[in-house]
């Protein structure tokens, strides 16, 4: 278990600590707490909602963070504090852009990144990243989720929930499921490429 100092912030969570400083005006602070931050920050939306918008997003997490930085008390981590930003960033994006027409460019429509990509991969490792994002990109919504958080960001089942507003059982659950799903879903596009390259 980590010590903590007299503020009750762990030692070993600095980022926690800069927020908190950026909450009371500090500008070295807030710099490090964007610098640390800006990357989990993006990949957690860009696993949520494409990277077509990823710019925005982030953008309008930090916004909405600065506004709501000095009531930030550190009850939770300054991260997962941040990514529940993020997520309600995510879901704000998601109501509006189905209220409103969205133009399509060609890399949008399902498949035609993959095919060029495919087409123009150097190597088998490239390919298997386009197929991940893709298969990914297909999981359940929430499932997906669980899984970008605790798989790819390293973040904790508890922090997880905290993020995703669930129980700590439904992380896991949900984060057994992707799993499951994933494991189905390359089995398959294994099977269908060994069809191809047999026929």
């Amino acid at each position: 278990m980590a010590a903590e100092r007299r503020d009750g912030v762990p030692d070993d969570d600095p980022v926690t600590r800069w927020a908190l400083a950026a909450g009371r005006g500090d500008p070295a602070a807030t710099t490090r707490f964007v610098r640390h931050t800006e990357d989990v920050v993006r990949r957690f939306l860009a696993h949520l909602n494409g990277q077509a918008d990823v710019d925005d997003l982030v953008q309008e997490t930090y916004l909405r963070a600065w506004r709501n930085l000095p009531g930030f008390t550190g009850r939770s981590s300054a991260l997962t504090w941040l990514l529940v930003i993020a997520r309600r960033v995510a879901i704000d994006h998601v109501r509006a852009a189905r209220v409103r027409p969205r133009t399509t460019s060609l890399e949008q429509i399902p498949g035609v990144t993959d095919w060029r990509d495919d087409a123009c991969a150097t190597s088998a490792r490239s390919d298997d990243t386009v197929l991940v994002r893709r298969l990914l990109a297909e999981l359940d919504p929430a499932r997906r989720e669980a899984f970008v958080l605790t798989q790819l960001l390293g973040m904790s089942y508890a922090e997880a929930a905290h993020i995703s507003q669930c129980p700590i059982g439904t992380i896991r659950s949900r984060v057994a499921r992707a799993r499951d799903d994933l494991i189905a879903a390359l089995s398959a596009s294994d099977e269908h490429r060994h069809y191809r390259t047999a026929g």
